[in-house]
C-alpha cells in the first residue's frame, strides 16, 4: 500500500494538472486572430539585408551565452542534487533543521550563480558591445546580486515552511504545501509591482500633456480603469524600448520606458500603450497568475512523488539533505514547463496586438513600432524554431506584422 502522503501527492498532482488544463482551455485565447492563423511576412519585406545580418549576429551570441549559462547552471544544480556531493555539503551546515534548510538553499544558489556568472557576464558584454546596454559593470553586478537575493530569500522561506508542514502533518502535508505555494504565487504576483520593481527602477507619472491625455482617453475607450501611467527610468540600464503591465487589483500598473518616449513617435507609443491596456482589459496578469497557481500545485505533487520514489521512503522532504535534490528537480521542472508557458504567452500577446490594432486603427504606426522595437533590441526576425518554441514569450516580429494587410515596404525606415 502506498504511504498516505504519497497518495496525497498523487492527488495534488492530478488535481493541479486537471485544473490547469481546464483553466487553460477556458481562459487562453487559442485562436486570437479573427480569420485563422497568422501567415508571417517575409523578412526582406520589412528589413534590409544589413539589418537582418546585424540582428542575427547579436542574437546568435546572445543565445550562445544565455544557453551556455543555463546549461552550466543546470549541470551544477543537478550535480549537487543527484549525487552525494549535495548531501555532504548540507551535512556540514550548522544549526537546527530549519537553519540547515535555509543555508542549504543559500549555498546551492550561490554555487550555481558563481559557476554561471562568467557566461552571464559574457552575455552582458555582448549587449554592451551591441549598444543595447548602458549599464556599467558595478550596476550590472548589483542587479544580479539583488535578483539572486530575492530568489534565494523566497525559495529558502518557502522550503522552510514546506519542510515544517511535512514534519508536523505527515499524512496530508502535500496538500498543505501545494496550497501554501499556490498562495505564495498569488501573493507574489500581487506585490511584485510595489515591492520588487522599485528595487530596479524609479518611477514617475507620465507628464501632463497631449500624450497623457490621449493615453487616458484610450484607456476609457478600452474600458480600463486607469488613473495614471508610470514612466520607468530604464535608460540608466538599456537603450531598448519597452512597456508592460504588472500586478492585478489595486497593484496593477501600466509602465512605459523613458527610452520608448524618447525613441518612438507618439502614434507608436499609443499603439504599444493600447497593447498593454489590452492586457489590462483582459486581466491577462491575473489569468496568468491563476494558471501559475494550478501549475504550481501540479508541480508540487509531481516533485514530492519523484522525491519519494527516488528515496524509497516518505520522509525524504523532512531531511535537510534533500534540499539540493528539491532544487535540482525544481530547475528541471521549470525548464520542462517553459514551452507550455511560452505557448500561452504568445497567444495572449497576439491577442493584445489584435486589440491594439482594432482600437488605434493605425497599421502604419504598428509597422513602424515593430520595426523600431526590432532594430533597437536587435531581435532575430527568424529565430530557430526550437528557440522560439521553448523560450519565445512573444510572437516573432514577422508573425506580428502578418496581422495586417498593409504595404510594408512603405513603413518608416
Amino acid at each position: 500500500m502506498r504511504p498516505p502522503d504519497r497518495a496525497a501527492a498523487a492527488g495534488v498532482a492530478v488535481l493541479g494538472g486537471v485544473t490547469f488544463v481546464v483553466l487553460a482551455w477556458w481562459l487562453v485565447p487559442w485562436d486570437p486572430v479573427p480569420g485563422g492563423p497568422v501567415e508571417p511576412v517575409a523578412a526582406s519585406e520589412v528589413f534590409t539585408a544589413a539589418e537582418i545580418a546585424r540582428a542575427e549576429h547579436f542574437s546568435f551570441w546572445a543565445r550562445v551565452w544565455g544557453w551556455s549559462s543555463l546549461a552550466l547552471s543546470l549541470a551544477v544544480v543537478c550535480w549537487l542534487g543527484f549525487t552525494t556531493a549535495g548531501q555532504r555539503l548540507v551535512q556540514r551546515l550548522p544549526g537546527p533543521w530549519w537553519a540547515q534548510v535555509a543555508l542549504a538553499v543559500v549555498v546551492v544558489e550561490l554555487v550555481r550563480r558563481l559557476a554561471s556568472l562568467p557566461l552571464s557576464a559574457a552575455g552582458h558584454r555582448n549587449r554592451v558591445d551591441a549598444g543595447l546596454s548602458t549599464q556599467p559593470w558595478v550596476g550590472w553586478l548589483r542587479d544580479v546580486a539583488v535578483s539572486e537575493g530575492i530568489e534565494t530569500l523566497v525559495t529558502a522561506t518557502a522550503l522552510v515552511v514546506v519542510v515544517a508542514l511535512a514534519r508536523r502533518w505527515r499524512r496530508i502535508w502535500p496538500a498543505l504545501a501545494a496550497a501554501f505555494l499556490g498562495g505564495l504565487v498569488m501573493l507574489g504576483s500581487f506585490v511584485y509591482p510595489v515591492v520588487v520593481e522599485p528595487l530596479f527602477n524609479d518611477f514617475a507619472s507620465l507628464p501632463a500633456g497631449e500624450l497623457r491625455t490621449e493615453v487616458l482617453e484610450l484607456a476609457e475607450r478600452m474600458e480600463v480603469e486607469l488613473d495614471d501611467v508610470l514612466v520607468a527610468d530604464a535608460s540608466r540600464r538599456t537603450t531598448t524600448l519597452n512597456a508592460y503591465v504588472s500586478g492585478y487589483g489595486s497593484t496593477r500598473r501600466v509602465v512605459v520606458y523613458d527610452t520608448l518616449l524618447d525613441g518612438a513617435e507618439q502614434d507608436q507609443v499609443l499603439v504599444v500603450t493600447a497593447h498593454e491596456l489590452a492586457h489590462a482589459a483582459k486581466r491577462d496578469v491575473l489569468v496568468g497568475t491563476v494558471l501559475g497557481v494550478a501549475g504550481t500545485v501540479s508541480a508540487v505533487g509531481l516533485l514530492i512523488l519523484v522525491l519519494q520514489i527516488r528515496s524509497r521512503g516518505s520522509g525524504a522532504v523532512t531531511d535537510p539533505r534533500s534540499v539540493p535534490t528539491v532544487l535540482a528537480l525544481l530547475a528541471l521542472f521549470t525548464l520542462a514547463a517553459a514551452p507550455v508557458e511560452n505557448t500561452i504567452s504568445r497567444k495572449v500577446e497576439l491577442r493584445a496586438d489584435v486589440e491594439s490594432l482594432a482600437v488605434t486603427d493605425d497599421p502604419h504606426a504598428f509597422v513602424g513600432l515593430q520595426r523600431t522595437f526590432t532594430l533597437r533590441s536587435l531581435s532575430d526576425p527568424t529565430p530557430p524554431a526550437l528557440s522560439q518554441i521553448w523560450f519565445g514569450s512573444h510572437p516573432t516580429v514577422l508573425q506580428r506584422l502578418g496581422l495586417i494587410d498593409y504595404p510594408l515596404q512603405d513603413a518608416d525606415a
